[in-house]
């Protein structure tokens, strides 16, 4: 398998493949780089203390818009999305009639009647029609659209000089028009990596001179490039959930994933609404993190069990070299969700005992993210 061999092209196909990637593996039909010839824990570092920049334009991208838009996606999503303002954005999620959660949603509002949707490897797509027909409102997928994500405690001195509008202001979550680069881009705030970041969104004509910038700007702060292999280390670390992986049964609601937050119960009638507020006082399932007591990832999938009997699995799981632990989120019953809960886990590579600890792993605060100076 190769870059050709995938629906999507990727603008960067020549960086990465120069940076040793084979490029061998895509999400949502693009190739992406998934390895580099460097090692993705000394790039965890890096980003963990310096910066790097990653590619996530595999992200499904749909622009929505048309004077009754908010209604459309208020019918479709678990939040209320008449509540963001231009410039904003908000993680929401889509279930079916039964309450089963089917996609998770980053809805980005550009003003009124203009909002995106980004969206990784869910059935958005395959249910968006049925909201969108007989509305005023139309939906489009962007696949020009590419996503450059800086990330690490040096992302805003980087960015912040090569960019038109200052972009020190722009909080979590927020999102504005610019110039970056004598290019016009968009800059967001947010990411994957549980760090300070930005992500630019640049149409694909402009992501490799965006791309070489951008590294040549943060060379003297020690910017690296930094593969899928990374991504999966820091989000694991920072406890940040990747649809479908974290939801190993496929029937799961969002009270059974921590995703509570994402619902709006007193809004209008909403997709699966009456279904969620019947399943609020049912919860079968809970998602925890657990330290392993193990020298190495151990495989999604493994049964934890407890006093003999199976109560769950890890779902998403890594080695953190940067916290020197095996770590897993995992999946129990809700009974079994307190700090210090001891399991046996289950594994191809053997059994090891491990135990319920907070989550995120790294930065339990969330200080790197929503700085004490920026929470109301």
């Amino acid at each position: 398998m190769g870059p050709a061999d995938f629906p999507r092209k990727n603008a960067l196909e020549k960086i990465h493949l120069d940076l040793g990637s084979k490029l061998d593996s895509d999400w949502n039909g693009m190739p992406i780089p998934q390895h580099y010839s460097t090692c993705p824990y000394e790039e965890t570092a890096t980003v963990r203390t310096k910066a790097g920049l990653f590619d996530v334009s595999g992200l499904r991208m749909i622009n929505v818009s048309g004077a009754d838009v908010v209604a459309v996606l208020n019918k479709m999503l678990t939040s209320d999305m008449a509540k963001l303002k231009a410039g904003q954005s908000a993680i929401s999620n889509i279930v079916n009639e039964n309450g089963n959660l089917i996609d998770d949603v980053l809805v980005y509002c550009d003003g009124p009647t203009e909002f995106r949707l980004s969206h990784g490897g869910g059935a958005l797509e395959d249910v968006i029609d049925g909201f969108f027909a007989g509305s005023s409102s139309t939906w489009a997928k962007d696949d020009d659209v590419h996503i450059l994500s800086l990330q690490g405690p040096l992302a805003l001195d980087i960015l912040k000089p090569h960019a038109e509008k200052d972009i020190t202001g722009l909080k979590y979550f927020e999102h504005s028009p610019n110039v970056l680069f004598g290019k016009q881009v968009l800059i967001a705030r947010g990411g994957y990596s549980a760090e300070r970041g930005y992500e630019v969104f640049c149409s694909a004509a402009d992501a490799p001179v965006i791309w070489e910038k951008i590294m040549e700007a943060g060379k003297s702060a020690g910017i690296c490039a930094a593969s899928w292999d990374c991504l999966d280390i820091v989000r694991v670390e920072g406890a940040l959930l990747f649809f479908p992986f974290d939801m190993p049964h496929g029937d799961e609601t969002p009270w059974e994933v921590g995703a509570d937050w994402t619902v709006d119960l007193s809004k209008s009638d909403f997709n699966g609404k009456a279904a969620l507020e019947k399943r609020k006082s049912d919860i079968r399932f809970a998602n925890v993190g657990v330290e392993i007591d193990a020298h190495e990832a151990i495989e999604p999938g493994a049964k934890l069990l407890k006093d003999g009997k199976d109560v769950g699995t890890v779902n998403s799981t890594t080695y953190s070299r940067y916290l020197m632990k095996s770590i897993a989120l995992a999946q129990v019953t809700p009974d079994l969700t307190a700090i210090g809960t001891a399991f046996t886990v289950k594994s191809e590579k053997g059994e090891f005992s491990a135990h319920v600890v907070r989550t995120p792993f790294y930065d339990p605060h969330r200080l790197r993210t929503h700085p004490l100076e920026e929470r109301a």
